[in-house]
């Protein structure tokens, strides 16, 4: 039975991204397969997808800019009634291949997390999609409950804390498997302005940090309220209508992506 698992709270998703979220995995899976997600509202998910309390924490979630640290419930002990591996998915991602090479890939009982290319110098994984058994994260949560602000301030991200602190480490899903939209599908300057964003050949999931939404690659508009069309961004640019640079304002822009449509719907 391959596990998966996501976690939702408050209404930044909710349910169209999980229900999302579960047929993009149902395309892409050779079943027996089960998707359980950890939530504090089930009203509107589908049935088919398992809906669970979010797991209890003795701890307070520290507030900061950075960060995504909710997911910290998730390295408790017990996760209902899961054991063994699970494959963690971000709401926000886009499944664009097959699913099974992230269940048969590496030994079931080690942490493996995707990629994290934001600094190509530092070993760093990426928890948008990370694999881990059941309650091989205790030691992490409970050093984290230690300190949970001033953990979240030394490290930043939490893949940060978790690559740096796994028990025994951890290991990488092959390169090319998970890629990031920002990073390796949108088009470099000027080629954004001419081209759609790729979707690169061996890629199984798109994930999509940060403020840049499947939906904005859809419409082709880098983030909210930014133009939707070539002819005004540029015109942002004539008009002075930017907070970075001009070099990063000609750079922001993307066309649409017909292929995160094809992939992300129910």
């Amino acid at each position: 039975m391959k596990q998966i698992i996501c976690i939702n709270w408050g209404d930044k998703y909710g349910p169209p991204y999980i229900n999302r979220l579960y047929a993009m995995v149902a395309r892409n899976i050779t079943p027996p397969f089960r998707m359980v997600c950890f939530c504090d509202d089930p009203s509107g998910i589908r049935d088919e997808v398992e809906t669970r309390p979010l797991p209890e924490i003795d701890y307070e979630i520290p507030k900061t800019r950075r960060g995504i640290w909710p997911k910290s419930r998730l390295w408790g002990p017990r996760l209902a009634d899961l054991a063994g591996p699970v494959l963690f998915l971000d709401l926000d991602i886009v499944v664009t291949g097959s699913l099974d090479p992230f269940f048969s890939y590496g030994d079931p009982g080690r942490v493996i997390l995707s990629r994290n290319p934001a600094n190509p110098l530092e070993r760093l994984g990426q928890t948008s999609v990370f694999r881990f058994p059941v309650g091989a994260l205790v030691p992490l949560q409970r050093r984290f409950a230690e300190d949970p602000l001033g953990i979240a301030e030394r490290y930043g991200f939490e893949q940060r804390f978790v690559t740096r602190n796994a028990p025994g480490g951890v290991d990488l899903f092959p390169r090319g498997w998970v890629v990031h939209f920002r990073r390796h599908c949108r088009r470099p300057f000027p080629l954004n302005y001419l081209l759609a964003p790729k979707l690169p050949r061996d890629a199984r999931i798109v994930i999509f940090p940060g403020q840049l939404t499947p939906q904005h690659a859809i419409e082709g508009r880098y983030g909210k309220g930014r133009a939707g069309t070539a002819r005004a961004h540029l015109g942002d640019l004539v008009a002075r209508r930017y907070k970075q640079t001009a070099v990063d304002h000609l750079r922001h822009f993307i066309r649409p992506a017909p292929w995160v449509e094809d992939h992300w719907h129910e």
